[in-house]
């Protein structure tokens, strides 16, 4: 089984994320798109990050009704800070199935200083989807080698999605509706649990 692994923070998951997700996981060879929700990280201020297992518990509530996603805790029982290279390893260890990283355009310009780079690149198919206010000729400037590696996969056709967490929280701070932002059993979680206020 080939498995995409989309990693973040998810604080909280929203109609972005899960779009995103969707149309990578239909429109490529992929199987399975696993969300890998990353737990706090001891050095950084926490002070908007809600606990992993809240976070996980949100990502469960909203991809509850597809099949093809799953939501894991992995990095929750892995040496912090958590390391994608890390994460790779353990779960190929672990299980018999071919892991495929999904990677922002964004992350393209900083790929080369993610720790053992060239490890993950030698072993692991990367797809790449489009992020806002980030050009493909930005991309082609930052890193043409990467963009060449037989390795990476662009999927171009991904919608870009201008939500983020930062707005949410913000709405929710405000007392603003997030509705069609996040699931509505995902908004019903962040409002009976007071996430964000």
């Amino acid at each position: 089984m080939k498995v995409g692994l989309f990693f973040g923070s998810f604080n909280p998951i929203h109609s972005g994320h899960l779009m995103v997700a969707n149309y990578i996981v239909e429109a490529t060879d992929l199987d399975e798109l696993w969300f890998v929700v990353s737990p706090r990280n001891p050095f950084k201020s926490a002070k908007s990050l809600l606990h992993e297992f809240d976070r996980i518990d949100m990502v469960e509530r909203a991809i509850e009704d597809n099949f093809k996603f799953k939501a894991t805790d992995v990095e929750f029982h892995l040496p912090k800070p958590s390391y994608t290279v890390t994460t790779l390893t353990h779960l190929a260890d672990k299980l018999d199935h071919e892991f495929a990283l999904i990677l922002g355009e964004d992350n393209l310009n900083s790929f080369h200083n993610w720790r053992n780079h060239t490890q993950i690149l030698d072993n692991h198919a990367i797809y790449i989807y489009p992020r806002p206010g980030v050009s493909p000729k930005d991309s082609v400037k930052a890193n043409q080698q990467l963009l060449n590696h037989p390795h990476i996969q662009i999927v171009a056709d991904a919608p870009i999605i201008g939500i983020s967490a930062t707005m949410i929280r913000k709405f929710v701070k405000e007392n603003k509706s997030i509705k069609y932002l996040v699931p509505d059993n995902v908004a019903q979680m962040i409002h009976d649990r007071k996430f964000y206020t």
